[in-house]
């Protein structure tokens, strides 16, 4: 009877661990900063526990394909999101908490399609972005 409780109370803590290991922290991500990114959708998969989402991006670094992950998505659709509204082969803007490693990808808050159409809360990038739009620095 010993060596049975022994036995299941390892399997609860086993359970137990590999759930806690499957969600990982947002700490890498700096939520105090925000960035805009535009490129082609590669990859866009809305699913729990995070949205998955692969841009190809063009700028001054080149051409590369940038990951990035997001809300859930009951999250996505409260803020606004829609079944199909991203599609691969889409050009997007996504609005990001960047990696506090300063490597590419991030953590999506917000997204606009070339069509306006839009999930998420405005981000400081954003406002940024207007503002200097409005001043007529763009």
């Amino acid at each position: 009877m010993k060596r049975f409780r022994i036995l299941a109370i390892a399997a609860m803590l086993g359970a137990a661990g590999s759930t806690l290991s499957a969600h990982h922290s947002a700490a890498q991500f700096d939520f105090s900063k925000a960035v805009a990114i535009t490129g082609v959708v590669v990859k866009f998969i809305a699913i729990n526990p995070h949205m998955q989402l692969v841009l190809r991006v063009t700028d001054a670094k080149g051409t590369r394909d940038i990951e990035f992950e997001g809300h859930s998505t009951n999250n996505m659709y409260r803020a606004g999101y829609r079944d199909k509204m991203i599609k691969t082969g889409d050009r997007i803007t996504v609005y990001a908490a960047p990696l506090r490693s300063g490597a590419d990808g991030g953590y999506v808050t917000a997204a606009t399609t070339a069509s306006g159409k839009r999930f998420g809360p405005r981000s400081t990038a954003e406002a940024a972005a207007e503002r200097e739009k409005a001043e007529g620095k763009q």
